[in-house]
C-alpha cells in the first residue's frame, strides 16, 4: 500500500508539473486560439463537412446503412460523454487542477476565469473527440484522414490542458475511454452491415 501512495503521489507531482509547464507557454494570441479551439461550437462546420462525407461514402447503398451509420456515431459520443460526465467523475472525484480549492489553481494562468466543472477525470472532450476520431479513420481507412482528425483531437485536448482546466492524466484517461468505446461501437456497427448484407444477399436469390 506504501509503494502505491508512493507511485500515486509521484505520478500526481509529474501531472501537474506537466500541466504548469504546459498552462505557462501562454500568451494574449495563444489564449484566444485556444479559448475558441476548446469552444466545442467552433467546430459545427467540421461536422457538418465530416456528415456530407460519410454520406457521400455510403450514399450508394440503402439508406439503412446511412441511417445506421450515424445512429452509431450519436450512440458512440453519447456513451462517452454520460461515462466521463455522470459515472466515472463521480466515483474518482479527482477535482481540476482550475478549482479554486486545489492548491494547484494558485500556479495556473486561467483565460476569462474559466474554471470548468468541479471533477475533471476523465476528460470529456478528450474522449469525444478521440472517439470520434477513431470511428472515422476506422470507416475511412485514409491515412492521411486518419493523420488529420487525430491530429484535430489532439489540438482540442491539448487547449484543455493550455486553459489549465485538466491534467495530462485527464487527457490520456479520455483518451482511452473513448478509443475502445469507439472500436466496440465500430466492430458494433460491422456485424450489423454483415448481417444485412446477408440478408440482401439472401432476399436477391
Amino acid at each position: 500500500m506504501d509503494l502505491f501512495s508512493s507511485v500515486h503521489l509521484w505520478l500526481s507531482g509529474v501531472d501537474g508539473d506537466i500541466l504548469v509547464a504546459v498552462n505557462s507557454l501562454h500568451s494574449p494570441v495563444w489564449d484566444t486560439i485556444m479559448w475558441h479551439v476548446s469552444d466545442r461550437r467552433i467546430w459545427l462546420p467540421l461536422y457538418l463537412i465530416l456528415a456530407i462525407m460519410v454520406y457521400k461514402c455510403i450514399n450508394k447503398s440503402p439508406i439503412t446503412r446511412c441511417v445506421l451509420c450515424f445512429l452509431m456515431i450519436a450512440i458512440m459520443i453519447f456513451i462517452t460523454d454520460q461515462l466521463c460526465a455522470n459515472i466515472i467523475r463521480p466515483l474518482v472525484c479527482r477535482m481540476r487542477p482550475s478549482n479554486p480549492d486545489n492548491p494547484l489553481s494558485s500556479m495556473l494562468h486561467l483565460v476569462n476565469g474559466y474554471h470548468g466543472g468541479r471533477y475533471g477525470f476523465p476528460s470529456c472532450h478528450a474522449a469525444n473527440t478521440f472517439a470520434l476520431a477513431v470511428f472515422l479513420s476506422l470507416f475511412f481507412k485514409n491515412k492521411w484522414f486518419t493523420l488529420f482528425i487525430i491530429s484535430w483531437s489532439l489540438l482540442v485536448s491539448y487547449s484543455r490542458m493550455y486553459l489549465g482546466v485538466h491534467y495530462p492524466g485527464d487527457i490520456l484517461g479520455g483518451f482511452a475511454i473513448g478509443g475502445m468505446t469507439a472500436v466496440l461501437c465500430y466492430a458494433g456497427m460491422a456485424t450489423v452491415l454483415k448481417m444485412l448484407q446477408k440478408h440482401e444477399i439472401t432476399d436477391s436469390r
